[in-house]
């Protein structure tokens, strides 16, 4: 009798966890926001250096690991990326910035708040630049001029 009982237990505290409805089945919130992080990787990974023929991941200005993920409340998520400049004067820095806040705008497929930033010590300008690329008005602004948004939508385009 004792080891049906320890085996109910056991089967009752596993079907917990696996539904989320137990302590440890917190444990599998990470995994989601890892899981969130990889589909933002996803977005941005494919957008394309203003002035290279090559992509952000290529060129590795964004990695899986410069995404984060956390979770605000049921239904938001704070999004954060860092990416690192090909070169600590990169004058475009503030354009690739731009690319990324545009294409996760439109494509991310979840509610969230969106913050941008330049991976600490890889620009000569970084807290001018994260100022820029975080302000909604700036941004607005920028992409009002007809020659910028053209560039971000060339940067952003879907390889076929």
């Amino acid at each position: 009798m004792e080891q049906v009982s320890g085996l109910l237990s056991w089967t009752l505290s596993r079907v917990l966890w696996l539904s989320g409805l137990s302590e440890r089945g917190a444990a599998r919130q990470p995994r989601t926001m890892e899981e969130k992080a990889l589909e933002v990787y996803d977005l941005i990974r494919t957008i394309r250096d203003p002035e290279k023929p090559n992509t952000l991941e290529e060129l590795e200005v964004v990695t899986e690991s410069c995404v984060e993920v956390q979770e605000i409340n049921e239904e938001d998520y704070l999004v954060i990326i860092r990416f690192t400049p090909t070169v600590p004067h990169c004058s475009l820095a503030t354009l690739i910035g731009l690319c990324l806040r545009v294409k996760l705008q439109r494509c991310l497929p979840f509610k969230h708040k969106l913050e941008i930033y330049i991976s600490e010590g890889t620009h000569s300008t970084e807290e001018d630049i994260n100022k820029q690329i975080n302000d909604k008005e700036r941004v607005a602004a920028a992409m009002e001029n007809p020659n910028l948004r053209e560039i971000v939508e060339q940067c952003v385009l879907e390889p076929d």
